[in-house]
């Protein structure tokens, strides 16, 4: 079962990763414009990640014990919850943050580091 130290550890072990406070919760982001990658929520039993809107009733509908919105805050960002207890392994959980911090970081960053990337 990931733990909220897995998902900080993994988070700022990514390239220009930051943890900073925000709403009462860390969050994640990129030190070149400080853009959220993920946060972890109030009780430590979900993170918040990127997710193109138009992906998210697929994984919901296809992992209702792994994914969900928090309704009247997700609705309108792309974003999307996981829940640590349902993620299969490190791994796993490192791949989800992966794909998020790939949806935020910019060309630049992208370009040095391919093997993050999805192209090298």
């Amino acid at each position: 079962m990931a733990t909220a130290d897995d998902v900080r550890r993994l988070a700022l072990s990514l390239p220009g990763a930051m943890e900073k406070l925000a709403w009462g919760m860390p969050t994640f982001r990129l030190e070149s414009g400080g853009r959220i990658f993920a946060s972890l929520d109030d009780d430590d039993k979900a993170m918040g990640v990127k997710c193109p809107k138009e992906d998210r009733e697929e994984l919901i509908a296809a992992e209702p014990e792994k994914f969900f919105m928090r309704a009247g805050h997700d609705d309108n960002f792309a974003w999307l919850r996981v829940r640590l207890a349902a993620l299969e392994d490190e791994e796993e959980l490192y791949a989800i943050l992966v794909d998020s911090w790939r949806q935020a970081a910019p060309r630049k960053m992208l370009d040095a580091h391919p093997e993050l990337a999805g192209r090298g």
